[in-house]
């Protein structure tokens, strides 16, 4: 168990029961702990007055180039405008524990069904077993989260920069360490680099900022996916067996284990409501990446002489390195596509244009950001200018009439 980051010396029935019903089954201090666990094995370098100048210099200038590319107006500004890696953890790690909660839930609840099945005759006192199950689930993924959050600041080049809302009050906070990081070898001014950084950082605060609907409708879909989990006993003891027999598994490691976890190897098929709640993420997320990535490269173009080079790396280090992909491919077996993140983007762009540009577009454009209902579907990509037609109410009303 203590191969898990579950330590039973702390007492199993008290860590087991912890999370008891009513009572947050992810403890955000197992999650803290493990991913700062993991930051300590990396270097972590505080914020100095420097780096908040130079911050601050560079989320003012993309503040004002993105006025007129956007209907979302600036919120009120930050005094901590530069983040250290602990920061980043330490204030997002209450919006990860709403985000992953419904998921884990729903994994325990499945098991749950498989023990009531069982009876009590083959697992003994289910009234007894269940909280501590809860509660030793609850610490083995939030331990397993914490660890990936932890990943996660290391890439980071500001608080918005997963492209998730994740904070109660979204503000932008960009993260010096972390783009220096970023823009190493790169060749292109520094002042650029923090600019453009600056501009991502601003246009997804400014859209989680006027979008309240938006994280609690991403929860939503997780909670979905999660309530329609099965635990399918017989399958699963039959992939241990034959992963055992072939040496892709040894059940005295936990290691083994968690990596066999990790792959898929226990992994359940997937209900058609659960593919339908995957697919209306994939294509949220991508939407949020997709706008993003529109108004950044609307608010530098002909300001930014690197913005070419720049938009090149930052998308070839999504493909290569995408952290946030890579956690929830974990979590839920969810692959956003990169080509699907373009088709959002030029999609953007087409309503934009399509729309009047900036005499127009942009406040069609935006209004779409209202209700997840006036959002397009994987299919309208292809056709933005039918998906305005199909979705936009006429002035005149009579000749419906």
């Amino acid at each position: 168990m203590s191969g898990f980051g579950f330590f039973p010396s702390e007492g199993f029935f008290n860590a087991g029961t912890s999370g008891g019903p009513g009572s947050p089954m992810l403890q955000t201090n197992v999650m803290r702990d493990a991913a700062r666990k993991f930051l300590a094995t990396h270097n972590d370098l505080p914020v100095g007055r420097e780096d908040a100048r130079k911050a601050q210099e560079a989320l003012d200038i993309a503040n004002t180039w993105i006025e007129e590319q956007t209907q979302f107006p600036a919120t009120v500004a930050n005094a901590d405008v530069a983040w250290s890696r602990k920061d980043w953890i330490d204030h997002s790690i209450n919006g990860w524990q709403k985000l992953v909660e419904p998921l884990a839930e729903g994994m325990v609840e499945a098991l749950g069904k498989v023990l009531k099945e069982m009876g009590p005759s083959e697992m003994g006192p289910q009234e007894g077993f269940l909280p501590v199950m809860r509660g030793f689930m609850g610490q083995l993924i939030a331990t397993q989260l914490g660890q990936s959050i932890g990943t996660l600041s290391i890439g980071l080049t500001g608080s918005q920069d997963a492209a998730i809302p994740l904070f109660e009050k979204s503000g932008a906070h960009l993260i010096p360490q972390n783009i220096a990081q970023w823009g190493e070898g790169l060749e292109i001014p520094e002042q650029e680099i923090a600019i453009y950084i600056a501009l991502r950082e601003v246009a997804a605060q400014r859209l989680f900022a006027h979008t309240p609907w938006l994280s609690s409708y991403v929860r939503d879909l997780i909670a979905s996916y999660g309530s329609g989990i099965t635990v399918d006993i017989e399958a699963i003891q039959s992939q241990a067996e034959s992963a055992m027999s072939s040496g892709e598994l040894d059940i005295n490691n936990p290691e083994s284990i968690t990596m066999a976890i990790n792959q898929g190897m226990f992994q359940p098929e997937q209900s058609d409501a659960q593919t339908a709640a995957l697919a209306k993420l994939e294509i949220t997320f991508a939407l949020i990446e997709g706008w993003i990535d529109h108004v950044t490269s609307l608010s530098a173009k002909d300001r930014l002489p690197s913005l070419s080079a720049l938009q090149e790396s930052y998308r070839r280090s999504r493909i290569e390195s995408a952290p946030t992909q890579q956690l929830f491919a974990m979590l839920l077996g969810l692959q956003i596509s990169p080509r699907l993140t373009r088709e959002c983007s030029n999609f953007w762009s087409e309503i934009y244009l399509i729309s009047g540009g900036v005499d127009g577009g942009t406040a069609i454009r935006d209004h779409r950001w209202e209700d997840s209902a006036l959002l397009p579907t994987a299919a309208d990509l292809a056709d933005p200018a039918g998906f305005l037609v199909s979705t936009t109410v006429p002035d005149d009303l009579s000749g419906l009439l």
